[in-house]
């Protein structure tokens, strides 16, 4: 195996927080003339934030680029080995979390970790999308859906690949937990939204 030298990974880990921190639901909903979205609903730049909007094609977009860039990440990295993936891989999703042109305001990261996971760690993203789905149709929210099948995917990873994806992975389950500690406090206090499965999208 090649040795990827550690100005290869400086970089790919800078073009993949670049690439990770471009904000698409902002930038949406600006383009489509929905106003700033960080003064709608929660503030929030994902996709379920847009829906909030009425503007269903808009949160679709949002949700398939966010997680595209993920991916994308990851695959254009990945090219030059796996360390260089790993490294696009968590820089890409702490890029959307912490985006330097918001002042490192960023989303929630469900749909940039998916789009992650479905590159790095196919079987597992798509059980991670499986898990998304099954409890969003039981339980009607969308938060909740997300904090499973995001939190349940280290162990996944583990099972079905190798533990240096699976550490990976596990701290981008802790970003992603720690992002949604309001939604986790409504939860408790039972006073969370609830959604329609047709009309969500990941945060």
């Amino acid at each position: 195996m090649t040795q990827v030298s550690p100005m290869f990974l400086a970089l790919s880990a800078a073009l993949a927080y670049l690439f990770g921190s471009i904000p698409f639901g902002l930038l949406l909903t600006r383009f489509a003339g929905a106003g700033d979205l960080r003064k709608i609903g929660s503030g929030n730049i994902g996709a379920t934030n847009v829906l909030r909007t009425g503007r269903r094609g808009l949160a679709a977009a949002t949700l398939l680029l966010d997680g595209g860039k993920g991916a994308a990440s990851v695959l254009l990295a990945g090219q030059f080995g796996p360390e260089a993936a790993l490294v696009a891989a968590g820089l890409a999703v702490i890029g959307h979390l912490f985006p330097v042109w918001l002042g490192f305001r960023g989303g929630k990261g469900v749909a940039t970790t998916l789009g992650v996971l479905l590159a790095l760690a196919p079987f597992a993203g798509i059980l991670a999308c499986l898990v998304w789905l099954a409890v969003a149709a039981l339980g009607r929210y969308s938060s909740l859906a997300a904090l499973v099948a995001i939190g349940t995917s280290p162990v996944s990873v583990w099972l079905l690949y190798d533990p240096a994806r699976a550490v990976l992975v596990l701290g981008l389950a802790l970003l992603v937990l720690l992002r949604h500690h309001e939604n986790i406090a409504r939860l408790l206090a039972g006073t969370e939204s609830t959604i329609r499965l047709r009309r969500t999208a990941g945060g």
